[in-house]
């Protein structure tokens, strides 16, 4: 009797958990805002093929996507589950349920990545030759996340790369650290504690991008190397601790206000912020430290704003409410399987000298196939995948 009262309680407070998580309404604009970054993320990628120093690269701030979802993921996080830590969610069920949502489609892109450089002939961008075996282990490594260095032989492209099978797989391992740091700390602190970790990291992510100048271009566009002597990684430590608290704080005391045509205000400023051209080079060609100043407003202060305007918008009609989800659904997808696309476009245009002008339509036609195997892999892999893994183990 005992051990089937314990069951029972036990089910009772799955049942009375899942009923709180349940009742909480989605926030569908901020799943359509994530949607319209990753889609600008995949054109900041195509403009780095053809881009010859930090400031005469198209869609210039691209890479500024990474902290805005940083911003927005601490947000949902908060949102969805500051509340239930007292209720019986523990850090290690936490946890499980983010690797359930992410790592299904990690897993994925890496295998996709290794097929792109074999493909590619199995060689660094310099065209020295990569033995099998060292593009195992780089697999092998990235299935579980665990990043490269440039002195290990899985660093397999030769330019620094923590994933180089699949680049934007090292913000999907920030936002792993992030989540731990949630799950055993973040979580607890208190608002005026949590604003402190906000001020702290800000600190620390303003002197990586102008005095330390990490990214060597005056911008926040570090994190993805261990290069640097380490500093890679700090500098993608700060733009997690910063961003993903800011979007933890933003939940703290969260009171909706009506604001008409949210998504596309929010959209629009989000565009606008990627798509700006880079900040003060005097001479088309120099780096400035005023570029440096722009990211940080955009990063303290924007994103921050678009959230908040996001999260207090609702969609009020089919259009809009269809956008949404399309966008959300896709978003993830888009973002960490676009890349070994993009390696095999620029190993094409580099070995063939071509200029955008001359291959804007291919573009146009690989970012529609992006879109499509994205669909593909959400609709018959993703998805069930993790409906399966949540009814085994949640």
């Amino acid at each position: 009797m005992r051990c089937k009262g314990a069951i029972f309680a036990v089910g009772m407070k799955t049942m009375t958990y899942n009923a709180v998580a349940a009742a909480k309404p989605r926030y569908d604009l901020l799943d359509g805002l994530r949607g319209v970054a990753a889609v600008l993320v995949i054109w900041y990628h195509f403009g780095e093929g053809f881009a010859t120093t930090a400031v005469d690269q198209m869609m210039n701030h691209g890479y500024l996507a990474v902290d805005f979802f940083f911003v927005l993921s601490g947000f949902v996080l908060g949102y969805a589950y500051d509340g239930r830590w007292k209720r019986g969610m523990s850090a290690g069920n936490f946890m499980l349920r983010r690797v359930i949502r992410l790592h299904p489609m990690v897993i994925l892109s890496v295998i996709f990545g290794a097929i792109a450089f074999l493909i590619q002939g199995s060689v660094k961008w310099d065209g020295t030759p990569v033995p099998l075996g060292h593009v195992l282990l780089s697999l092998l490594l990235a299935l579980f996340l665990i990043p490269s260095h440039p002195m290990f032989t899985s660093e397999v492209r030769g330019n620094g790369e923590m994933f180089p099978l699949n680049g934007p797989s090292w913000s999907l391992f920030f936002e792993y650290i992030g989540s731990i740091l949630y799950a055993v700390w973040l979580h607890k602190l208190s608002t005026r504690a949590l604003r402190a970790v906000v001020a702290v990291s800000g600190i620390g992510l303003a002197l990586c991008a102008l005095y330390g100048n990490l990214s060597g271009g005056y911008s926040i566009g570090f994190g993805w190397s261990m290069a640097t002597d380490g500093l890679g990684f700090v500098g993608g430590l700060c733009r997690l601790s910063f961003s993903f608290s800011m979007g933890l704080l933003l939940t703290r005391g969260f009171r909706r206000r009506d604001i008409p045509g949210a998504f596309w205000i929010a959209s629009a400023l989000i565009v606008a912020a990627l798509a700006c051209p880079y900040v003060g080079s005097p001479d088309g060609a120099t780096p400035s430290y005023l570029n440096a100043l722009y990211d940080l407003g955009c990063t303290f202060f924007l994103f921050p704003a678009v959230v908040y305007i996001g999260a207090c918008g609702v969609t009020t009609d089919a259009f809009s409410t269809r956008t949404c989800e399309f966008l959300g659904r896709l978003s993830y997808p888009v973002y960490i399987i676009h890349y070994p696309i993009m390696y095999l476009f620029y190993s094409w245009v580099w070995a063939n000298g071509l200029t955008f002008g001359e291959v804007w339509p291919v573009c146009v036609g690989l970012f529609l196939l992006i879109i499509s195997i994205a669909w593909a892999a959400m609709r018959f892999y993703d998805e069930p995948v993790r409906r399966w893994l949540t009814r085994r183990f949640i």
